[in-house]
């Protein structure tokens, strides 16, 4: 069977470090994939991969890049449809970089149908940040209530030690 470059994709993804990203691939849905590898420019084979499974066999530990071990599953385990898809968890900053996806089926070397740029990167409104802003909100209502308060039941102290004294007291 022939494939068509029409079926290469590229794509930009921007994920900030703690979460989990799905990076998509989608080969020909009629086809039994026998190899899956998924590479990212700057690794060598030597290296290792982010992802490798030839014929369904998902121990492919040695060949993987030590960092990727343990943190890189398929979408779909049974790779139905032709999805080929994996979820890389936990990233970090070093994650950061293009990947690809290389299919193989019978007959066929293995072609790359994806690329995906991942940018990896702590933003404004992490989840941190976002911690830090709740606390800090909270703290100023809880200031200002206090004042208000504090306020109040200082003039209701004023108000009720400066009463005129009423007529019945005076003798």
């Amino acid at each position: 069977m022939t494939f068509t470059s029409c079926l290469f994709k590229s794509q930009e993804i921007t994920a900030k470090p703690g979460e989990d990203v799905t990076l998509q691939c989608q080969g020909p849905r009629d086809e039994a994939v026998l190899m899956l590898r998924w590479t990212r420019a700057d690794l060598t084979a030597e290296d290792g991969y982010v992802f490798f499974t030839r014929e369904k066999h998902l121990s492919h530990e040695k060949y993987q890049h030590e960092s990727y071990r343990g943190r890189v599953k398929l979408k779909d385990p049974e790779m139905k449809d032709g999805d080929v898809s994996v979820i890389l968890k936990n990233v970090t900053i070093n994650d950061t970089g293009t990947y690809e996806c290389y299919v193989g089926y019978e007959g066929s070397y293995p072609k790359v149908f994806n690329s995906i740029n991942l940018t990896v990167e702590p933003g404004v409104c992490d989840r941190n940040s976002r911690g830090h802003v709740g606390l800090a909100v909270g703290l100023s209502v809880t200031v200002l209530v206090g004042f208000m308060f504090f306020r109040k039941l200082k003039r209701t102290g004023q108000s009720t030690n400066s009463a005129p004294a009423d007529s019945s007291d005076v003798s």
